[in-house]
């Protein structure tokens, strides 16, 4: 399936200042992160940015990269931006990867990028949990899925309840129980895409504070892509960069 990779990059960030220029060997982050979207079979890799260093250490690297308004409320919303700048046709399939993600799988850029179809126009990822630690903390979101694979619904509750188990203990996961954790890795049939910013917010999302959460209550389906093991983790902190270098070397 053909597809394009849509980077979302802001300089600013609260708990790490100029985070998508942070050196990793030699090389900005924004770049190491399309030089790994660059390895998932994509037809085209765009950074879209609000600040003209993030385009010049592009430009640099030979990364296409596109300024875009700086008042966009969502990563969302800047890349719907830049898939209408590009001409995309209606039907192109856009994978939306955020600008900390290093260490990304490229396979997962593909896995989620196939998921899209005639009558499913978004699509994420998801692992299974088995730490306890994780199924009950808010920080980590979960998914729910029906039948075909699809989102029906997410949160930072644990979901689905182990009721019986549950009531007896805490301490542990029960036996063939492994809630499943969302990665926040989306794809979009670009149609979709441009209406997006239109949806009007929906309580459910105002309520969990998962943006997701409004496709769900508009009544569009959400593909998920489950893989067997967590992705490796992107960077927020000064901790997790000192992390990520030791792996460039």
């Amino acid at each position: 399936m053909s597809f394009t990779v849509i980077i979302p990059a802001r300089l600013a960030s609260t708990r790490l200042p100029n985070k998508p220029l942070a050196d990793l060997a030699g090389k900005p982050m924004i770049v190491r992160v399309a030089e790994r979207a660059a390895l998932s079979g994509a037809s085209r890799i765009v950074v879209a940015t609000d600040h003209p260093s993030i385009l010049e250490a592009c430009a640099a690297h030979g990364i296409e990269a596109v300024m875009t308004r700086a008042d966009h409320p969502s990563g969302t919303d800047r890349i719907a931006e830049v898939a209408l700048a590009l001409g995309l046709a209606p039907s192109a399939v856009v994978v939306n990867l955020q600008g900390d993600e290093p260490l990304i799988d490229p396979a997962l850029l593909a896995a989620c990028a196939t998921r899209i179809g005639a009558n499913v126009p978004m699509a994420t990822c998801a692992h299974p949990l088995h730490d306890v630690v994780d199924a009950f903390n808010p920080n980590v979101v979960k998914v729910v899925l029906d039948k075909a694979g699809r989102a029906l619904y997410f949160s930072r509750a644990t979901i689905p309840w182990a009721r019986d188990a549950f009531a007896q203990s805490k301490e542990g996961l029960p036996d063939g129980y492994a809630p499943l954790r969302h990665i926040g890795l989306y794809a979009y049939r670009n149609d979709f895409l441009q209406a997006y910013p239109q949806l009007e917010v929906s309580p459910l999302e105002t309520i969990e504070a998962l943006e997701q959460l409004r496709v769900l209550w508009h009544g569009h389906p959400i593909a998920v892509h489950v893989t067997d093991a967590a992705p490796a983790p992107g960077v927020d902190t000064p901790e997790d960069l000192a992390r990520v270098r030791t792996h460039f070397g």
